[in-house]
């Protein structure tokens, strides 16, 4: 296929490798630039290399801007490519550094006739898109509760994150805001909106600033609740722990569907002993089941097609106010109810 999508990225970072890779594999998307204030960084991923966005947008003039930043650059940068016309743009989570700063983008987008994308991209990992595809079906009849046990063990000791991704040891908000929004939006995708949330954070490592383990109760409908039990200390049996970051439980009226560390899923049937793998250990390469290129090529294909996206900021922002109604029962020790969008 002829590639038809012109895309540039503005960040080089740890995360970026993945952004690149997944775009340099789809035949109809000519990745065009990086921009990276590192100007070496954006050189090393062997693209024409900018260290000033506005340049290279005025150069290169991409269909699609993919934003590879932490949320304190979102709003400038978003900024910057409204106003050189860039109609497409994808944009890391966390997005932006407030529901009120989100909104605010997300109101300049409109105005400008674009699209923001949010790259929330764990609902495209492949366990998920098949314990949905379960769900739907019906195997394990009426649900009634899902757990997620967040366990990547790499918080632990002084030197925590320096490695990787250093600046997640300065986030005021940490657990929630950075780690635990996957599995608010993933569980929205699973579940529907969540009517009432309940939590309890708290931070194991002090040489951290913001919280890194925790409880998190959703009430989502139909008397299905949610349960996400985090904990960035602590690990789980996987050869690779940040494929699926830890493990699941969906539990049914007719039988369970349990996400094993090797991103596999089995069901056993209510009464049962024996399990049947519905989904095989994770084959893919790259991160998470491969899910940044899942969500890349989904936003590919529907520009190509003219098909809704998942995830447009207009739509994640409830993910936002979710977020904003954890922290709130976190502080005040109340389980608060979540009005409709």
């Amino acid at each position: 296929m002829t590639a038809t999508i012109k895309v540039a990225c503005v960040g080089a970072g740890y995360f970026s490798q993945f952004h690149y890779a997944s775009w340099a594999s789809m035949p109809e998307v000519h990745v065009a630039a990086s921009c990276n204030r590192d100007i070496a960084k954006a050189q090393a991923t062997g693209l024409p290399a900018y260290d000033a966005l506005p340049q290279m947008l005025a150069e290169v003039h991409p269909d699609v801007l993919d934003i590879i930043l932490p949320p304190v650059a979102h709003a400038e940068t978003i900024r910057i490519a409204l106003d050189a016309g860039v109609k497409t743009l994808i944009c890391q989570k966390p997005f932006c550094q407030s529901l009120a700063e989100a909104k605010n983008m997300i109101a300049l987008a409109d105005a400008a006739q674009a699209t923001i994308i949010v790259h929330e991209n764990f609902r495209f990992q492949p366990w998920y898109r098949a314990l949905k595809t379960a769900l739907d079906q019906g195997a394990v009849g009426k649900p009634q509760q899902l757990t997620f046990r967040l366990r990547p063990g790499d918080g632990q000791g002084p030197d925590a994150y320096l490695a990787r991704q250093p600046y997640f040891r300065d986030m005021p908000r940490f657990l929630v805001h950075e780690t635990a929004v996957h599995w608010v939006d993933t569980f929205r995708f699973l579940l529907g909106d969540p009517e009432a949330v309940y939590a309890d954070l708290r931070r194991v490592n002090p040489a951290i600033t913001g919280e890194d383990a925790g409880y998190i109760l959703f009430d989502h409908p139909n008397g299905v609740r949610a349960f996400f039990d985090g904990n960035r200390n602590l690990d789980h049996s996987a050869d690779n722990h940040r494929r699926t970051m830890g493990e699941a439980l969906l539990e049914g009226t007719d039988g369970t569907i349990s996400l094993h560390g090797d991103g596999s899923l089995w069901l056993r049937k209510f009464g049962a002993e024996e399990q049947t793998c519905i989904q095989p250990a994770d084959t893919w390469d790259g991160f998470g089941g491969n899910c940044v290129h899942h969500l890349q090529s989904h936003v590919i294909s529907g520009l190509l097609n003219q098909t809704p996206f998942e995830n447009d900021a207009a739509d994640y922002v409830r993910v936002i106010e979710i977020e904003e109604a954890i922290y709130t029962s976190a502080e005040t020790g109340q389980k608060l109810k979540i009005g409709p969008p």
